[in-house]
């Protein structure tokens, strides 16, 4: 009973309020001091900030021989994948050419074409890098970072040298993990047998 008689007296007290029209509005009351400069500089950290997503490292790298074979694969991949891989059966979906590029140039590169391969649902690329018989400081310069590089980024599932016919020791191919919505289109389908 007690709550009956609170809950008349606050509708009594609140008979003559009217509610607030909502239409959805911030309104931002303080004046906006906001240079030019000011305006540049929050840009620039922005910018900075996205570049800073791209964690493939140019700090040390083991120096491969041009004429190694480059060939990883995460546990998990079964040995007819990474067989297929190999041997050049999938369909390139993409091919990214980084040769004669500047290591720092080719780091962001990779790494921003191989996300949005990933988003766009791409699954197997080519990448061709060279072989690098005269780079310099020492020789495959490239080549070492893009097997760093590659092992470093959660999204490849492997990758090997390439056939001859497709750039052999001068390419890789690399294998894509399914994007979410390649994943959810496979398990509706295994879910309707």
């Amino acid at each position: 009973m007690q709550d009956n008689q609170l809950n008349n007296d606050f509708m009594q007290a609140m008979s003559d309020v009217t509610p607030l029209a909502q239409d959805n509005k911030v309104v931002n009351l303080a004046p906006s001091n906001t240079t030019l400069a000011q305006q540049l500089k929050r840009q620039a950290l922005e910018k900075q900030l996205l570049q800073d997503a791209n964690y493939l490292s140019v700090e040390k790298v083991d120096p491969l021989d041009p004429y190694d074979f480059l060939d990883y694969k995460k546990d998990g991949v079964q040995e007819g994948v990474h067989k297929k891989l190999r041997l050049g059966q999938y369909q390139l979906d993409e091919i990214l050419n980084l040769q004669m590029q500047r290591i720092e140039s080719a780091r962001h590169t990779l790494f921003d074409s191989l996300m949005q391969a990933h988003r766009r649902g791409l699954r197997t690329l080519l990448i061709q890098h060279g072989i690098g018989l005269h780079s310099k400081p020492f020789p495959a310069l490239l080549k070492s970072y893009v097997n760093q590089w590659l092992r470093q980024i959660p999204q490849v599932l492997a990758f090997h040298t390439a056939q001859k016919h497709h750039g052999g020791l001068a390419a890789t191919y690399v294998l894509l993990k399914k994007s979410e919505q390649q994943r959810l289109v496979n398990r509706e389908r295994h879910q309707k047998r």
